[in-house]
């Protein structure tokens, strides 16, 4: 936490992120971990994360505001999701004998994976906050400072949208 202390100038941007790190390092982890499916990728992505955080600390709200998670978490899937997908670009292949008859439930579930990502931003965040998360419309329209009728015509439209790419994709509905 030191080097990211060391970035901010003002001694009460430090404790808000002191109390903002300490508050909702874990949550984001898990977040990141969510996405990328591996720890070491999670760890970076937090760090790109907070690394950003730090770089507009004055901007940020009061830790433990609605707001302020739904910023963080926006933070650190957008950090996920971009490794993710250089990942995806540069794929390092391992092999071995416990992957062996994997290949189809790995080729189904990476399809999926690049389906949400295809999905607009703000498709992807409420799909994944609802059915990944588990937050109920209301919950995710707080969080992200919309209303719960937008919240809902967001969802039902990333949920026609992602039915339609994983048609495209061959994906079973």
């Amino acid at each position: 936490m030191l080097i990211y202390l060391q970035m901010i100038d003002s001694q009460e941007d430090r404790s808000k992120f002191e109390r903002l790190y300490l508050m909702y390092r874990d949550y984001m982890y898990r977040v990141a971990f969510g996405i990328l499916q591996n720890s070491d990728d999670a760890e970076d992505a937090v760090h790109h994360a907070f690394v950003k955080i730090a770089e507009n600390i004055d901007r940020l709200g009061t830790p433990g505001t609605p707001a302020t998670k739904a910023y963080a978490v926006a933070i650190v899937k957008n950090s996920a999701i971009d490794s993710y997908r250089k990942k995806q670009a540069h794929p390092q292949v391992e092999y071995s004998d416990e992957t062996v008859g994997m290949e189809v439930c790995y080729e189904s579930d990476n399809a999926l994976t690049n389906c949400i990502l295809k999905l607009p931003q703000n498709q992807r965040i409420v799909l994944i906050l609802r059915h990944h998360h588990g937050y109920d419309l209301r919950e995710i329209a707080q969080l992200l400072g919309l209303t719960y009728r937008n919240t809902r015509q967001i969802e039902q439209r990333a949920k026609a949208k992602l039915r339609t790419l994983c048609e495209e994709a061959g994906i079973a509905w």
